[in-house]
């Protein structure tokens, strides 16, 4: 993953972020089960979860999960479909005019592939939705990864490595990168 960092479990900093997640996780909750129509109600709670303002033009409709908020940015007229989940540790940057369908998961964040690490670390990379994007349902955009500059995920698609502006990427193909030592 490029761009890699590690959270080390078991440390006051990871004991910061799962208490960060509890709150978003809390809020997230409330923000599912609030009136579709109570926008202003909306806007407060998502205002709580990212940390802060959001752009007027920002609309995400619920059921919505996130589980830190705080990596999350947001450019204007940005559409988020029902049933999104974005895990933000790593941070998430969506440019303008970007669209997001139903179901896609936008995860920055996971566990060092070799066994003997996994539960010492946290990895996360950011991952970047430049301007006039569009990620088609329940695609899912892996960490460290860019998506260029009016590119489109098609629907289901696995992206794991960047995808060039203006292209049109599809399909969720298994590819070995490597094998692991013995378990």
């Amino acid at each position: 993953m490029r761009d890699e960092q590690r959270l080390q479990t078991g440390t006051p900093e990871s004991r910061a972020f799962a208490e960060r997640v509890g709150l978003v996780m809390t809020l997230t909750a409330r923000l599912n089960a609030l009136p579709f129509d109570d926008l202003a109600a909306r806007r407060e709670v998502l205002e709580q979860i990212f940390g802060g303002p959001v752009p007027e033009s920002l609309s995400i409709l619920p059921p919505f999960f996130c589980d830190y908020g705080l990596g999350a940015s947001f450019g204007e007229r940005v559409f988020i479909n029902q049933g999104c989940y974005f895990l933000d540790l790593g941070g998430i940057t969506i440019g303008d005019r970007v669209l997001i369908g139903p179901r896609v998961t936008l995860s920055t964040a996971g566990h060092p592939v070799e066994p003997g690490e996994r539960f010492d670390f946290i990895t996360h990379a950011p991952i970047v939705l430049e301007d006039d994007v569009w990620i088609g349902a329940a695609a899912t955009i892996a960490p460290g990864v860019t998506v260029g500059r009016g590119s489109v995920v098609g629907a289901g698609a696995v992206v794991a490595t960047d995808v060039p502006p203006m292209s049109v990427v599809t399909g969720a193909g298994l590819v070995e990168r490597r094998r692991l030592g013995s378990a």
